[in-house]
């Protein structure tokens, strides 16, 4: 097993992502006066005493409504607590027990794992023990009053939380994961994909626009390495964004892009790259991170035996910040070539965190100025090419040393990359490029220096 998992669940607007910020020292779960607005499950790690865990924050439970996203959220909830260690059960101290609340009771008294309740927005600790008093009639044990907001009570809800964690000694050492962000557009089929990847409901899945709204973290493995998966919100145009739930899921989405060893940029093959899309593009590439290219609803395309290479023209020709990327074509509903993904994308992590010797990197140069000389300025001074490094990796970083930068144009520096990508590699990262003015005779010192720290 891994580290222990504390399911957080409620009735909406009793404060479970308040509490979940809380009890994480986080902002990540969305909070928002409004109930319903966390709808899938989402994980944030948290720490307390000497243990590591993972709180799963789920959707409000609604036993006796089966309008849109209800009985998805149910699900949800149930699959939490399929692979949860400690039920933590949020009330509203305020409102007292109410029939949801006993509804929630009674379904989890069914359930086999662990339990605690917390009775929530108790502001005082005088206020708070008579409020809690209510709850025990539940049925779920000693209620604990808290306080989301200013944090009273929860130091001591999290000592019991952690006395029921299983023994440390049965956790297995953890493996720091891949972190993979799947970005896109609203209804591209982003959370179809990640429960493609799970094998199950792991996202709720509905052709309304704006279904997620946080961004979704699954731990899974693949291509024998660990993954975190981060589904994230759609990205819509600026104007089409009220203020609110779905403004903060936008923030969390560039956040995930940040945060991310690789991006799957997920398209819709039959509405082709839209200008959101290209955005998303540029984002990723001014992020630096490594991507992969998913075009997804392929099944729906009608098709002969040119259609994708074709498409792939014209694809690329739109998304051309990511002229690295590496593109395929995929089912999210069928399966098809889903599980290919994990390949490319470790392929694209491992080129970008790749380093290059000084020495290989020069062989690479030299020939890519046997083929074409740097340009020469109108007052007939001539561009020099002393030598390169690689100063970082993450994406792929590399100084070159010249006798004067202005001399190298956009051109000639997309030249050298395309060089250095065909001489080197690097699929599926971006590669930067920064020209530096020395000296000759210190460049020839200075590469004689990096020449032997190399080799």
């Amino acid at each position: 097993m891994g580290r222990p998992i504390v399911a957080i669940i409620g009735r909406p607007n009793v404060g479970k992502s308040t509490l979940v910020n809380r009890l994480c020292k986080s902002r990540d779960a969305i909070v928002h006066d409004e109930p319903g607005v966390t709808r899938d499950r989402t994980y944030q790690e948290g720490f307390w005493q000497d243990r590591e865990f993972i709180v799963v924050d789920t959707g409000g439970l609604v036993f006796d409504d089966d309008s849109e996203f209800l009985p998805e959220i149910r699900e949800q909830a149930n699959l939490a607590l399929t692979e949860a260690s400690v039920a933590l059960v949020i009330v509203d101290g305020q409102q007292g027990v109410t029939a949801a609340d006993e509804s929630i009771a009674e379904w989890l008294r069914t359930q086999s794992c662990k339990k605690l309740l917390a009775v929530n927005k108790c502001e005082s600790p005088e206020q708070g023990l008579a409020m809690a008093a209510e709850f025990w009639k539940l049925g779920l044990g000693e209620p604990y009053p808290v306080s989301a907001i200013h944090g009273a009570g929860t130091g001591d809800l999290l000592d019991q939380v952690v006395s029921l964690f299983p023994p440390k000694e049965l956790e297995d050492a953890v493996r720091e994961p891949i972190q993979m962000a799947i970005v896109g557009r609203p209804n591209v089929g982003k959370s179809s994909l990640l429960n493609a990847f799970c094998g199950e409901l792991r996202a709720i899945v509905s052709p309304i626009r704006g279904t997620t709204r946080d961004t979704i973290d699954t731990n899974l493995e693949r291509e024998g390495r660990l993954w975190k998966l981060i589904d994230t919100a759609g990205i819509r145009r600026r104007r089409s964004v009220n203020y609110g739930p779905e403004f903060f899921g936008i923030n969390r989405t560039f956040k995930a892009i940040q945060r991310s060893d690789v991006c799957i940029l997920v398209i819709d093959a039959l509405e082709g790259v839209t200008e959101q899309d290209q955005r998303l593009a540029g984002r990723i590439e001014e992020s630096g991170r490594s991507c992969v290219v998913v075009i997804n609803k392929w099944d729906a395309v009608e098709k002969d035996s040119h259609t994708m290479v074709q498409m792939e023209k014209e694809l690329r020709a739109k998304l051309y910040f990511l002229h690295w990327a590496t593109m395929i074509f995929t089912s999210a509903i069928t399966g098809q070539r889903v599980e290919s993904i994990f390949a490319l994308a470790s392929l694209a992590v491992e080129q970008h965190r790749r380093r290059v010797s000084t020495s290989v990197v020069n062989e690479v140069l030299k020939e890519a100025i046997s083929w074409r000389n740097p340009p020469t300025s109108r007052g007939g001074r001539q561009g020099k090419l002393y030598y390169g490094t690689q100063v970082a990796s993450q994406p792929p970083t590399f100084t070159l040393f010249v006798n004067d930068p202005k001399l190298f144009g956009d051109t000639y520096r997309r030249y050298l990359e395309r060089q250095l990508r065909e001489g080197l590699g690097f699929e599926g990262t971006p590669v930067k490029l920064f020209l530096r003015g020395k000296q000759q005779r210190d460049a020839e010192r200075d590469f004689a220096r990096q020449h032997q720290g190399a080799d």
